[in-house]
């Protein structure tokens, strides 16, 4: 279906002062009825809301939550270290408390945190009412918080991880790692992968299609750019590290040898794959930060952003970079010369685009009259501390350098100065900022200068002095150290400035328990920045959705603020009954359709509850519980998932400025398109992972490879590939028979077709995935016996994942037929089947082509 814009008469004919669209007076009851849809559930249901801003704020908490855990760790570790010799804990609990603390910082805290505040702030600036799919908003955050909190209970049993949150194999193998503290990384974080990228689909297509109108790419705010930026690196960067846990777990529970070099395997791809991933983890965290300083240092300058172009490029350059630097953490690892010049030269080249946002900043302070506020001594703290680990991050990649300072303290110092720094402090700048948002007060100005002054002091007091430590030797992650080296004063100073560092956070924790207080009455625009953030704001977000003509429409439009209220802007009403916020296109941001958007569910909350329950109890070996808990959480996902299509409410709405809009578009137009475009980069991305993995595995050990004539007989791939194209090709007379379908046209004559078509359509690809593992078999190739009977088997297994996916959402798309809400408009649930299908047969053609034609290139 093509959404049609129709305005009766000319919008510019009907403005009235300002170029408002709606001059006159709105009907009585409006601000009621928007009132009554997006009101908070009360009660024990009240944990069931999926709007954004107490989702939001639910997940920044705990974000904080895990910090203040944390940084708890910290304090332990710092106080083992404080004087030689220590014996406050073991060497085996000191072991899981640094890695703990290391995978809680990265995993638990930074990145949670800076989705978290993407989850509540976007659809705040871009005058959304809320993001696209707020049900799964809520389920990522219900699945990290009961996954989260049952990952750091591991501690209170002495299984908690204990190999670092690098996790490096042969360590964390079965040999020296047989206990389960390893698998409850490898398995006990299956939750936030899940909850990162959920986060991310939500964020780019809320980005890209819920704007304000007019909101145009060159109006965007900085902040949107880099939470894209960001949801993009997670895109292409988590699959990585989801395959490689995978990959590991399953070489721990069955044997499967891709680590192991006796066997073909290689400990390098764990660094390699892991690495691709975790450089980039460096600026998924940085990114959001330096987008939320490039929000409130123009607003602390009272001056629009010096170089908004540049910031964007070098937000972009940024991301794009960090993906050709995972090598600079691998420098001590016997590559080659040229990698080394080549990776050293990349790690140079990143800090350019850093510096452009720097300098952007200076630039913006410089042009106006900074404001000594709380939020204004964090960021020039963060400008200050993050400078510093620049150059020390210059340093370190420096390869003789980091030869030489590799493994020690002077490393442990770079990186704190860079993720404290970098984000740890304009996170609590945010905190001050933008309390005032969701708070009736804000936070104490006089104490924020005591939180900053603790803080500050404390982070160079705790990791300046380590630069020094690392260079005269102490390595790092040892639990004690003998007297007379010279690292006595320099660590008792570190301890020193950690429990400054407490005393700061603990300070900031006494504020916020005294002043801040959710409401609907808040404190307001007490900065007075331009952004549409600070538009009044209810439940349902704004009164109306303005239309956008500057990057600071507050400072550029006087009256906006009491125009929206009134609303004068577009939807100021709730015309479908329900949910609704307009979709705009991604480019110019101009109006497309309303989407129906669902509300509270159980279903999100259940669902997460037992997706973290089955990666927790598959963590401790108890299958079977674990098995149920998939089912369930399926289950729930299904739940949810059936009213979230409600077809279109009416043919078209009025919002406003004689402008009507469909309730339903499907296609490319689609929100829900969209997101399964994103969905399958992470698959794209995952399975060019995988494939990497077997070409480096040949590269390290091409004697394990079969000869041409140990494999299936080339009729046999041809098999499951007619099989594969088969179903694809009955999905595709599906799809030509449902368009026949009128709307509501459950006894149509295309109902049947379809339905038989689609129903054929599932067997064929079961069909395709028990062929290719019958072919492998056949020929006694056993998973078990090198990397490369490995990674076959892996590939068929990835298939026969996909298999029972498509054999789900099939049945699924046949059951909402069947139900009669499934027909030739309304037809997004087939769409995204259909696209998910045609990707799966396509990467398993791709998979018999590598398996079955490769080992004969190389092979003879």
């Amino acid at each position: 279906m093509t959404a049609t814009v129709h305005k009766t008469p000319r919008a510019e004919e009907r403005t009235g002062p300002a170029g408002l669209p709606n001059p006159a007076p709105r009907p009585e009851g409006e601000i009621e009825a928007l009132k009554h849809v997006w009101r908070a559930p009360k009660g024990l249901n009240f944990i069931t809301v999926v709007n954004n801003t107490y989702v939001g704020l639910f997940y920044v908490g705990t974000a904080f939550l895990f910090f203040i855990l944390a940084g708890i760790l910290a304090l332990i570790m710092r106080t083992q270290l404080a004087v030689p010799q220590a014996d406050i804990v073991s060497q085996g609990t000191y072991n899981q408390l640094f890695t703990m603390h290391g995978t809680m910082m990265m995993f638990l805290f930074a990145v949670p945190a800076v989705e978290a505040m993407g989850v509540y702030l976007l659809p705040n600036m871009q005058a959304a009412r809320d993001l696209p799919f707020p049900r799964l908003s809520a389920y990522a955050f219900w699945a990290y918080f009961f996954g989260g909190l049952a990952f750091f209970c591991s501690l209170l049993f002495q299984v908690a991880p204990d190999t670092g949150w690098f996790m490096y194999p042969p360590l964390t193998g079965t040999k020296y790692s047989p206990g389960i503290n390893a698998d409850f990384w490898l398995l006990g974080i299956g939750f936030i992968e899940i909850s990162a990228i959920a986060g991310a689909i939500e964020i780019i297509v809320g980005v890209l299609k819920t704007r304000a109108p007019g909101m145009s790419l060159d109006k965007l705010p900085v902040y949107a750019w880099a939470m894209l930026v960001f949801a993009a690196l997670i895109v292409f960067a988590f699959p990585a590290v989801i395959l490689c846990t995978l990959l590991l777990e399953i070489e721990r529970a069955f044997g499967w040898p891709f680590f192991i070099a006796e066997k073909g395997g290689s400990a390098m791809l764990w660094q390699h794959l892991f690495w691709f991933f975790g450089h980039p983890e460096v600026y998924i965290i940085f990114l959001p930060a330096a987008g939320m300083v490039s929000m409130m240092v123009p607003t602390i300058a009272q001056t629009p952003l010096v170089g908004y172009r540049l910031v964007v490029l070098a937000i972009v350059a940024t991301g794009f970079f960090s993906f050709g630097v995972w090598v600079h953490h691998m420098f001590a690892t016997g590559i080659p010369q040229l990698s080394l010049s080549f990776f050293s030269a990349a790690s140079m080249a990143v800090s350019v685009p850093s510096g452009i946002q720097v300098f952007a900043w200076i630039a913006t302070i410089a042009n106006g009259r900074l404001q000594l506020t709380t939020p204004a001594l964090f960021i020039l703290g963060f400008l200050f501390i993050f400078t510093l680990g620049g150059l020390t991050g210059v340093m370190v990649g420096m390869v003789p350098f980091d030869w030489q300072v590799h493994d020690t303290y002077f490393v442990v110092a770079h990186f704190h100065y860079v993720l404290i720094g970098g984000m740890v402090f304009p996170l609590f700048a945010a905190f001050y900022y933008w309390t005032p948002l969701a708070s009736r007060k804000p936070l104490s100005e006089k104490l924020g200068r005591w939180v900053f002054g603790l803080m500050f002091v404390g982070m160079n007091v705790t990791f300046f002095p380590m630069h020094l430590t690392g260079l005269i030797g102490m390595p790092r992650r040892v639990y004690t150290y003998p007297a007379g080296l010279g690292w006595d004063w320099l660590n008792m100073t570190s301890t020193i400035g950690a429990f400054m560092i407490a005393a700061g956070v603990a300070l900031f924790l006494f504020d916020l328990v005294r002043r801040f207080r959710i409401t609907e009455d808040n404190a307001g625009n007490i900065w007075n920045a331009g952004t549409l953030e600070w538009l009044p704001s209810g439940d349902y977000a704004n009164r109306s959705i303005p239309r956008v003509t500057s990057r600071e429409p507050l400072w550029d439009q006087p009256h906006l603020a009491a125009d929206v209220e009134a609303g004068r802007y577009y939807l100021p009403n709730a015309p479908t009954g329900g949910r609704e916020t307009i979709v705009t296109s991604p480019i110019t941001a101009e109006p497309q359709y309303v989407v129906q958007m669902p509300g509270p569910s159980w279903a999100t909350v259940l669902g997460a509850f037992f997706t973290a329950a089955f990666f927790i109890l598959l963590t401790v070996k108890l299958v079977i519980p674990a098995i149920v808990c998939a089912v369930i959480a399926v289950g729930m996902v299904i739940w949810w998932l059936w009213d979230t299509d409600p077809g279109p409410a009416q043919a078209t709405v009025d919002i406003g400025g004689g402008i009507r809009l469909p309730t339903y578009v499907t296609g490319p137009m689609s929100h829900s398109w969209w997101a399964m475009v994103v969905l399958l980069m992470v698959a794209g991305t995952l399975y060019a992972c995988l494939l990497f993995s077997y070409l480096f595995l040949w590269t390290v050990s091409p004697d394990v490879w079969p000869k041409p004539d140990a494999l299936p007989e080339l009729p046999w791939p041809l098999l499951p590939a007619v099989l594969y194209a088969a179903s694809s090709l009955a999905v595709v007379l599906a799809s030509r028979s449902l368009r026949r379908v009128p709307a509501g046209g459950a006894g149509a004559a295309g109902v049947w077709p379809m339905r038989i078509a689609l129903a054929a359509a599932i067997p064929l690809v079961v069909a395709a995935v028990a062929t290719d593992l019958a072919a492998q078999s056949g020929t006694g190739l056993q998973p078990t016996e090198s990397a490369y009977g490995a990674v076959v088997y892996m590939f068929v297994s990835l298939q026969g994942f996909y298999a029972v996916v498509l054999v789900l959402m099939g049945v699924f798309t046949l059951a909402r037929s069947l139900a009669g809400k499934l027909d030739g408009v309304r037809r997004g649930t087939f769409d995204n089947t259909m696209l998910l299908w045609h990707f799966a047969v396509v990467q398993g053609l791709v998979g018999l082509a590598v398996t079955a034609l490769f080992p004969r290139l190389v092979g003879g």
